[in-house]
């Protein structure tokens, strides 16, 4: 009666202890005499000891900060970058057995992919066009570790470091150019001015005593200053039309 009293009570311990709790967002993988067994739901699970085995796998969606990297583009500038990769797990099984280090490996990968996606572009495709890059590399880096059970869902380059003299050379192009703006846009208004001009002057030209009334408002603005000498000069005709008057005399 005692030997059943202590095998009843050593079976209990035994499933007390067997009994293994796998959190909703993780999966666990169960391993029998040492080989795959199957993938563990969420929930209270039996994994007895000696002969079983098991081993838990969060599957949230993980962000991975890469290091800054140095790598030089395609018209050989050194540049510094680093990146976050956002991944989630979605076979937990290929995470364990098709990789030993799944996180570790994936990061590995992600320098790479970035060293040779930036070798493959300028600096100015890499400074204007980071959200096409980002997603190339993404796209490379998912389809690598798709056998793995993992699932790439985006990446960010975070930063792009450049070396002191190229700032300073980025910095003198980019004065010209709006050096250059600015002397195209004053060229325009310039144009612009010139042709209204012409227009108001043809129509003047067409507008009997529209010069004269132009005159008598250009004198009227400038003598709105009291400290402006006024020089007014009189049309040739009116000087002919007073000379004819005074020979009838």
């Amino acid at each position: 009666m005692e030997l059943l009293s202590i095998l009843f009570i050593a079976f209990i311990i035994l499933v007390l202890g067997s009994i293994k709790q796998i959190n909703e967002y993780e999966r666990g993988i169960k391993f029998r005499f040492g080989k795959f067994a199957k993938i563990l739901e969420p929930g209270w699970k039996l994994v007895f000891p000696i002969i079983e085995s098991y081993k838990k796998v969060d599957i949230r969606t993980k962000a991975f900060d890469v290091p800054s990297q140095e790598a030089i583009t395609k018209d050989n500038v050194s540049v510094q970058i680093n990146a976050v990769i956002y991944y989630k797990i979605f076979d937990a099984s290929k995470a364990i057995l098709a990789v030993e280090n799944f996180h570790y490996a994936i990061g590995q990968l992600a320098q790479t992919t970035m060293r040779n996606v930036v070798g493959s572009v300028s600096l100015d495709e890499l400074l204007a066009e980071r959200d096409k890059i980002s997603t190339e590399i993404c796209k490379i880096i998912d389809e690598a570790s798709d056998p793995w059970g993992i699932k790439v869902e985006n990446v960010e380059l975070k930063d792009i470091s450049l070396p002191e003299d190229m700032k300073r050379v980025l910095a003198i192009a980019a004065e010209a150019e709006r050096e250059k703006l600015a002397v195209i846009t004053k060229a325009e208004g310039e144009v612009e001015a010139s042709n209204n001009l012409a227009k108001a002057a043809e129509i003047m030209s067409k507008t009997p005593g529209a010069l004269h009334l132009r005159t008598l408002s250009t004198l009227s603005d400038i003598s709105a200053d009291k400290s402006n000498t006024v020089l007014f000069c009189l049309p040739i005709e009116i000087l002919e039309a007073i000379e004819k008057a005074n020979k009838k005399k």
